[in-house]
């Protein structure tokens, strides 16, 4: 994957497009602020000078306080508009990249880590916040503050400003140096966090196993040594910012002090007036203040580019394709695999795949651990596209159809039976939101769960836990097949079906199963073959290639793999 090009400011404009209008607002009030601010050393000095003259100055006053509480008035309407503007910012990104993440191709949460994923929501869409609040619109506030009190100064007196400007000059070119260091040490930053909320998130969702192996102390040391990263990456921006900082307060104080010797010598000459030598200090300081705004607002503009690499990075990746356009047709549903062939970095995990999957059949994928069996239920479902060969549903490749319509065929249930935190109702309304109450009480019924409702006042609203906790390996199991049975789709894909099961609770299933399979065709990967003896069609797998196909009695027949599989689960006698 090439790497992503360097954002820019640039890269922040989708991002502002839909607050164009209050961002043009906050614009207009800046401006109106910036001018009435200018405005005030102007009218102190007409103070200070008619109170030398002895002149009415009431008017003068007032208008004074007038202008003062206008630039109030301004920058909080300004101010509160603007945090609403980040606060929409950071929640425009959050919603682009969750989306982006949601459909993402299977193969990217292969190959990445959780937390990293997590952070960049989290941590790095926060730091745009400050990107508008402290960044872009300080810098703009603070150039019209700029060039506004430079022009001012120089109409004032010449040989003033140039004394100033030699002081300011120096500290601000040392403080420059130091900001454009941070961003590259904000990036560093930004991803340390990512490994250590990985390595957090790592050691929450495994702690029961982590208990029981006695590895919490291993653990903690893995966490804790990725917050030192964070934290010694977190350290070099705090240098870098502390150093920009001293370079500032140098800068304006020596300009002060070299300003005050100069003005007041010129003062008592008599080339300016006392007024405007005030005005003049006043002036520098509306000019300092929005220079250390900007140098302050450069580095928080590195600060949230860093975290905008970061979550580019991610907006770069490409979607999972849906470039089909073909419809199912109308025949009932059907899977063909034509001589499928599939694998990760050129290593084949299935080869030369071929077995078709009648309508309203059952077909049982058998075989030892990494035969390749759960494989081939992903590439029904197109989490992967075969390599080479083809998979068919209803007649049409599966690579022609829409990934909704294809899904919409399927009712998929994995290994490991996920189930999400929440509430029994939310799992279940995962496959059909609009849900009945009496049909979820149907299809947990139909997996002999109907205990879990009536053992809570909550009833379907009862809790789960996280990842499905508060129940049982087998109940977890069985409420991710109701949830895929209550969508009640043409063609179920169950892997490992009854893998976590009892007995009783495996005959119940089966039954469940019976009933539901009617008119449906299913593919099931079974690991006890006593669960599908009665399969119309078994495929054995063996290195991720098809052995045997055929029914029970045939197979214990033909395939001596088959037979010694069946002869180790007490099938048959040796």
């Amino acid at each position: 994957m090439s790497e992503t090009p360097r954002v820019s400011l640039r890269s922040l404009l989708p991002y502002l497009r839909d607050h164009r209008a209050t961002l043009a607002l906050v614009g207009v009030l800046s401006l109106f602020g910036a001018v009435t601010t200018l405005a005030q050393p102007l009218l102190t000095r007409q103070v200070l000078d008619g109170l030398q003259a002895s002149q009415k100055i009431a008017g003068t006053v007032a208008l004074l306080v007038v202008v003062l509480a206008a630039v109030a008035v301004l920058n909080a309407v300004r101010d509160y508009l603007l945090q609403r503007t980040a606060e929409g910012l950071v929640l425009g990104s959050r919603r682009r990249l969750t989306r982006h993440l949601l459909r993402l191709p299977i193969s990217e949460y292969d190959r990445r880590r959780t937390g990293d994923l997590l952070s960049r929501v989290g941590a790095d869409t926060t730091l745009l916040r400050a990107v508008v609040t402290s960044g872009l619109f300080e810098t703009v506030t603070g150039a019209v503050m700029v060039v506004g009190a430079t022009v001012a100064m120089l109409l004032l007196d010449w040989v003033l400003f140039l004394t100033a400007a030699l002081g300011l000059a120096l500290g601000l070119s040392i403080a420059l140096v130091f900001s454009r260091r941070v961003r590259p040490a904000s990036e560093e930053a930004q991803a340390r966090i990512g490994e250590m909320t990985s390595a957090v998130e790592r050691a929450l969702s495994a702690a029961r196993t982590i208990r029981a192996s006695n590895a919490e102390d291993r653990e903690i040391a893995t966490v804790e040594s990725s917050a030192e990263e964070a934290y010694r990456a977190g350290v070099r921006i705090a240098r870098l910012q502390a150093m920009i900082g001293p370079a500032s307060i140098a800068a304006i104080q020596g300009a002060f002090l070299l300003l005050l010797g100069v003005g007041g010598a010129r003062v008592a000459a008599g080339t300016i007036s006392v007024g405007d030598l005030v005005a003049f200090v006043l002036y520098l300081f509306f000019l300092v203040m929005p220079l250390g705004q900007a140098l302050h607002a450069y580095t928080q503009l590195q600060t949230g580019l860093g975290a905008l690499q970061r979550m580019e990075d991610i907006l770069a990746v490409p979607l999972e394709p849906d470039t089909g356009t073909a419809t199912p047709a109308s025949t009932p549903a059907a899977v063909v695999f034509e001589r499928v062939t599939f694998g990760y970095d050129r290593s084949p995990i299935v080869t030369d795949v071929s077995f078709t999957v009648a309508y309203g059949t059952r077909t049982a994928l058998v075989g030892p651990s990494g035969a390749g069996k759960s494989t081939l239920l992903q590439l029904v479902e197109r989490f992967y596209d075969v390599t080479a060969g083809t998979i068919r549903v209803a007649g049409a490749d599966v690579r022609e159809l829409p990934r909704q319509v294809l899904r919409a065929q399927l009712g998929y249930v994995e290994q490991e039976a996920p189930v999400l935190a929440g509430t029994l109702r939310e799992n279940l309304r995962l496959t059909v939101p609009a849900a009945t109450e009496a049909q979820m009480l149907e299809v947990l019924a139909a997996v002999n769960l109907t205990e879990i409702v009536s053992r809570t006042p909550e009833g379907l609203d009862a809790q789960v836990g996280e990842g499905g906790v508060l129940l049982s390996g087998g109940e977890r199991q069985r409420l991710a097949i109701a949830r895929t049975l209550l969508a009640a789709p043409p063609i179920l894909l169950l892997d490992e079906p009854t893998s976590n099961l009892d007995a009783r609770n495996e005959v119940a299933l089966r039954e469940a199963i019976d009933m539901v399979a009617r008119d449906r065709t299913m593919i099931v990967v079974a690991h006890r073959l006593s669960t599908v003896v009665d399969a119309d069609q078994i495929v054995v797998m063996d290195g991720g290639r098809v052995a045997a196909v055929g029914r029970h009695e045939e197979l214990l027949e033909i395939s001596p793999l088959y037979r010694e599989l069946a002869t180790n689960q007490l099938l048959v006698a040796p």
